[in-house]
Parts: structure tokens; C-alpha cells; sequence
């Protein structure tokens, strides 16, 4: 590419030596004519054979001399400026080819190291998977899986073997050859909206990855039944950990930090880092997953859409009771703001160990945000509505900031709510630098911090 770029030099040296041989030629002019030289718009040619005959020979010599002169003078002043402007031209095109080359070279290494981390992410998981392949069109890399191998991975979808049970159907626990496990959930046929639901979440997850969003490994579709295959989360959701048979036993306050910052880091790469930005619109915390480490991840993106795709009259009203926003609810008004009221919602949840709705009556029901809103903003209230899990086992300096975002969050005008970003970087420096944030815990349980403590 370099020797390209010379290439204009040697054609403007080859140019311009040839033009100094020409001018190297004997010259026409006698030296006997001292007189002044024609210029072109002098030519001789209105004179008449006899004043020519006449006139002295040296005289003749030196006229017709003056005119080829000027001529090689002109034909020279072209050919240097043709093969100085030809260089030009010629250097500049080089030089768009070779700055061209080189930024395609560059974006493709990026591509090729990205490509090569998601690999190297999900190499391993893909590579257990004895039967797949590759479907072709937009959606990519998701892989097509064989009806008959995800009946053998979940024993023929055994009840033994259910994992949970959403509004489109049962998720299984499968286990591959060499003992490899993920989770299938199968969508039975429920008309439109879950077809749509289904290629919605394929489309979603195959275009964005996220450590704090779930991997989709696969998919099948057998006549009228959809299938969905996920990485296996082995603490399942966050509904189960805080709602189901252990009551939140396992999630300490610290760890109940994480699982928020991890959601929040996931929300907020959905709102602020994808080109549409992507509001979920199914925030709850059936649909945070924990791995066996309780690091979180968002799922569930078949209600998931675009920032100005939606409108009243394409989307229908969807979400979960509880966790939907009022502007929502009532107006159809869906932003990023409709999520930050669910992650509230999921935060109150982490906080009191309570469901987003329960039962206080055969006909009435009582929701987290009107119980718990007037106590939250009162600092002598607030401890004693915290779940029993962790009751005393915090700063409560750190319960009050936890509580205050929580209020901002579930506030009913969306333009009081902060942006998911905001929300991030206020829960950075209350979970532990272990878990992921910038906190430095002296003991592993902490009570309430004395004064002097760096917590």
C-alpha cells in the first residue's frame, strides 16, 4: 500500500524528465536575430510570398524560429501542470483508498474481538449441544434444536422436572449429554400474542448480550408448540428466593443489593446502551434470574420493545399487576420511566420480603406501594417494615438510601422518577467490592456501623 502511495512521484518525475528532454532540443533561433521575439498573436500569415522573398534570410530563420519556441514553451507549461495535478488527484485518491483499508481493518478487528469474547462466553455452552443448527436470515446465531432432543433432555417434559410456570407456559429443567443442564420453556399455543411473544424473545436476545441479561442458547418449533432454551439460572428467580418455601433465608442484605445492582445494570444497558434504547415492560421479579453464584439477570423479553415503535393503537396493554406503571395503566403512556416504577416495585420486594399484591380480603387486595409509600418516607417506621430476613443486619444509613430510592422510583408522575443511570450509581457504593460494587466491609455480617467504620 505504501509503494501505492509513491506511485504518483514516479509518474510526476517520469513527466516532468520527458519535458526536459524536449526542452533539450537544438534550438531554431539564429544567433544573428537580436531583435524581439513574435507573440502568437503576431503569426505571419497575412504577408505576401513577395514581401517573404524579399525579406532578409536571417530574418526568416528567426520568425519561424520564435513561433516553435513559443509553442514548446506552451506545450511544456501543459505537461507540467497535467502531471502535477494528475499526482495530486492520483495521491489523494491513494490516500482515501489506504485511510479507507485501514479504518474497515480496524472495525473489523473490534468485530472479530467481540465476536471472539461472545465465543469464548458461549463456546462452551453451544459445544454440548450434539444436534444444532445455525437458522439462516436475520435472526443469526440462534440455533435450531431438535424437538426429539429436548424431550430426551427432559425426560418428556416430566412434571419431576418443572422449574416454574409463567402466563404462556411451563419452564423444564434439561439435562444434556455430558451432564450439561439449561432451562426449556415451553410455549403451548395460545393464539397470536404468544407467537408473537415467542419471535419477539428470539429476536431480542439473539441482538443483545449482557452479562446481566439471560443467554438464549436455542430454540425449536414443533407444530403448534414453541420451545425456548435458556442457560440453566440454578437459584432460579428472585420470586422463588424471597416468596416460595425459604422465605428469603438465603439472601443476606448484601446479597439482596447485588441482585438489585445487578438488575439495574441490565435495565439500564437495555435503556441507555442499545441503539433503539429497549424498554422491557415486564420488570417483576419472577423475571430475575439468579445463578448459582446470585448474580442476577434479567428475562423474559417477550413484551419487550423499541423507543418510538410503540403507540396506543399497535400495543396492546400488557404487564403484571403491581409492577405496571400508573401512566401506563391508566393513559397507555409506555418510556424507560415505566420500567424504573417495576424496578421500584422489585426493590420494595428485596426491602420488606412482601409480594407487589396480596389478598387482604376474598375481594380485596392491597398493594406493596400504597402499604408501604407513607412508612418508607418516616425514619422511625421504616425498620420495622423491613423483612425479618435482615431486620438489624444493616446500616441504617444504607436502609435509608435504599428506601429513598425506592420512593423516587415508584413516584406516579414518570418525570419524578430518576433515570435507571441515576438508580445504578446510587446503589454502587452499598454492595460490597466482592459482589460487584465499591463497598469495603470490615466483617462479613454487618451490623450497624459505629462511626468510625469505613462501611
Amino acid at each position: 500500500m505504501k509503494l501505492l502511495l509513491l506511485l504518483p512521484i514516479w509518474v510526476f518525475s517520469l513527466s516532468l524528465f520527458s519535458s526536459l528532454n524536449y526542452a533539450r532540443l537544438p534550438p531554431f533561433i539564429s544567433p544573428m536575430y537580436e531583435g524581439p521575439v513574435l507573440s502568437p498573436q503576431t503569426e505571419p500569415i497575412s504577408l505576401n510570398p513577395s514581401a517573404i522573398s524579399a525579406a532578409p534570410f536571417g530574418m526568416q530563420v528567426a520568425g519561424g524560429g520564435a513561433h516553435h519556441h513559443l509553442d514548446r514553451d506552451l506545450f511544456l507549461a501543459i505537461v507540467i501542470v497535467s502531471a502535477l495535478g494528475g499526482s495530486i488527484i492520483l495521491s489523494l485518491f491513494c490516500l482515501w483508498i489506504y485511510c479507507r483499508k485501514s479504518l474497515q481493518k480496524s472495525d473489523l478487528k473490534s468485530v472479530q474481538s467481540s465476536d471472539a469474547n461472545r465465543g469464548l462466553a458461549l463456546g462452551p455452552i453451544l459445544g454440548k449441544f450434539s444436534s444444532l443448527k445455525t437458522m439462516p436470515g436475520k435472526k443469526g446465531s440462534v440455533s435450531v434444536l431438535e424437538h426429539s432432543l429436548l424431550e430426551s433432555a427432559t425426560s418428556n417434559f416430566s412434571e419431576s422436572n418443572v422449574l416454574g410456570e409463567g402466563g404462556f407456559g411451563r419452564v423444564y429443567k434439561a439435562c444434556f449429554d455430558d451432564g450439561f443442564l439449561a432451562a426449556v420453556k415451553k410455549i403451548d399455543s395460545g393464539g397470536q400474542d404468544s407467537e408473537r411473544q415467542f419471535e419477539n424473545e428470539i429476536e431480542f436476545l439473539n441482538r443483545i448480550q449482557h452479562p446481566n441479561l439471560v443467554s438464549l442458547l436455542g430454540y425449536c418449533i414443533h407444530g403448534q408448540t414453541r420451545l425456548l432454551v435458556y442457560e440453566l439460572m440454578q437459584n432460579g428467580s428472585l420470586e422463588t428466593q424471597l416468596h416460595g418455601p425459604h422465605h428469603g433465608s438465603a439472601l443476606s442484605w448484601h446479597l439482596r443489593m447485588k441482585i438489585a445492582l445487578d438488575a439495574a445494570r441490565g435495565l439500564e444497558f437495555l435503556h441507555e446502551r442499545c441503539n433503539p434504547p429497549v424498554i422491557h415492560r415486564d420488570l417483576k421479579s419472577s423475571n430475575i434470574l439468579l445463578d448459582s453464584n446470585f448474580n442476577a439477570k434479567i428475562s423474559d423479553f417477550g413484551l419487550a420493545v423499541t423507543v418510538g415503535s410503540q403507540n396506543k393503537s399497535s400495543i396492546k396493554l400488557s404487564g403484571t399487576l403491581g409492577y405496571v406503571a400508573p401512566e401506563y395503566l391508566l393513559d397507555g403512556k409506555l418510556t424507560e420511566k415505566s420500567d424504573v416504577y417495576a424496578f421500584g416495585v422489585v426493590l420494595l420486594e428485596l426491602l420488606m420480603g412482601r409480594k407487589p399484591v396480596e389478598k387482604m380480603a376474598p375481594a380485596q387486595c392491597q398493594s406493596i406501594v400504597t402499604w408501604a409509600m407513607p412508612q418508607l418516607t418516616d425514619r422511625s417506621k421504616l425498620p420495622n417494615i423491613v423483612d425479618p430476613v435482615i431486620r438489624n443486619r444493616m446500616d441504617l444509613k444504607h436502609l435509608y438510601q435504599v428506601a429513598a430510592v425506592a420512593v423516587l422510583c415508584i413516584q406516579p408522575e414518570p418525570s419524578y422518577r430518576p433515570l435507571i443511570t441515576d438508580v445504578l450509581h446510587s446503589l454502587i457504593p452499598l454492595v460490597p467490592v466482592e459482589l460487584g460494587g465499591t463497598l469495603r466491609v470490615a466483617e462479613p455480617a454487618a451490623h450497624a456501623c459505629p462511626k468510625s467504620s469505613t462501611c
